[in-house]
């Protein structure tokens, strides 16, 4: 069952980011030749309005076909007729599209299951919090300049920057705010030093809180994928610590049978809340300037757009093909310890 649901959210996933750009290069007068649901031969597929919808026989992945890359052709309805602001908007739209979806999961997230807030509901004894003068209903509003909103977004922070101490904490009380530097402490008993603060006021707002709410749940799954990328780069964490396709389906397996004996709902809602991760993560993910990735298309069309000129296409092709073989290595170094982790 996890293999089924997983390429059934993995592919929905991937749909709504290639529909990003179908619809901005429609709405931009582009042709798209092919939109494609994964990899590999064709099994079915019908041309419609000039554009071949199939699916493919590998179910992972997927392609919008606009000619991107055939910078020779210049006809009418081509992509690389259009101005370069155009082919930004097409390019940057399967990005957003997933953010966008993320932000959707969230919503539905919070509005069927509430938020946890950034009031403290406990001080624990013999940490440094307690020392600082922190008591239960304070709210903590940013840790070392970064702005917290709900308890996630602290508990991210302490988890991802555990060198980045005494942290500067600031905190509302009775309309006041106040800064406090504290020190993670680790006591007997605990399995990493803490902070001394439990976090556990439970809100469930309406449908505008929802979706205020939901851009904060985003930007946490933003900041979880920017804080995994840096500790990635700074080697605090190492390739092994990386999943792929396989990861995700053993991941997407454990949160189903995790979730099933309490019902449909909770299995829909557990299923949601990591898709939003797998959505937010492909769209940051994609507009890092990488090559042969939207983010580093984009970079190449920003300097277009900079100095009024197009970079040469050989010179791009070389720089996208590059990108194209590292991303390939790395996704055979990560199926593979993906691999090893089931034995």
């Amino acid at each position: 069952m996890g293999i089924i649901i997983a390429i059934l959210l993995f592919s929905f996933i991937i749909i709504f980011h290639e529909l990003g750009h179908f619809l901005l290069a429609k709405a931009n007068g582009i042709r798209v030749d092919e939109f494609s649901l994964g990899l590999g031969p064709t099994l079915i597929g019908k041309k419609i309005g000039g554009t071949f919808f199939c699916i493919k026989l590998l179910p992972f992945g997927g392609a919008c076909m606009m000619g991107e890359d055939d910078t020779d052709d210049m006809s009418e309805g081509s992509f690389n007729s259009k101005s370069v602001w155009a082919r930004i908007s097409v390019i940057a739209a399967g990005p957003l599209f997933n953010l966008i979806l993320a932000w959707i999961f969230c919503v539905i997230l919070i509005g069927a299951a509430g938020y946890q807030s950034t009031k403290i509901t406990e001080v624990n004894d013999g940490y440094s919090a307690q020392e600082q003068g922190l008591q239960a209903g304070d709210v903590i509003r940013e840790i070392n300049g970064r702005n917290v909103h709900i308890w996630d977004d602290v508990q991210l922070y302490t988890l991802t920057h555990p060198d980045d101490t005494p942290y500067e904490v600031v905190y509302e009380r009775d309309g006041e705010e106040y800064t406090a530097r504290i020190e993670p402490r680790q006591l007997e008993g605990d399995a990493s030093p803490l902070l001394g603060v439990t976090g556990g006021d439970f809100h469930r707002p309406g449908i505008f809180g929802s979706m205020q709410y939901g851009f904060y749940r985003l930007k946490y799954w933003m900041n979880y994928t920017a804080d995994s990328l840096r500790m990635l780069v700074t080697g605090k964490v190492g390739l092994k610590d990386m999943s792929g396709p396989v990861g995700i389906v053993t991941v997407v397996d454990d949160v189903y049978e995790s979730s099933a004996p309490a019902g449909i709902a909770a299995v829909a809602l557990s299923l949601m809340n990591f898709g939003t991760f797998l959505s937010a993560n492909l769209g940051v993910v994609n507009l890092l300037p990488i090559p042969a990735l939207d983010g580093g298309r984009l970079v190449f069309l920003i300097i277009e757009a900079v100095r009024r000129k197009r970079v040469s296409p050989e010179k791009e092709g070389m720089v996208h093909f590059a990108g194209f073989a590292l991303l390939m290595v790395l996704m055979v170094v990560v199926m593979f310890n993906d691999i090893m982790k089931l034995f």
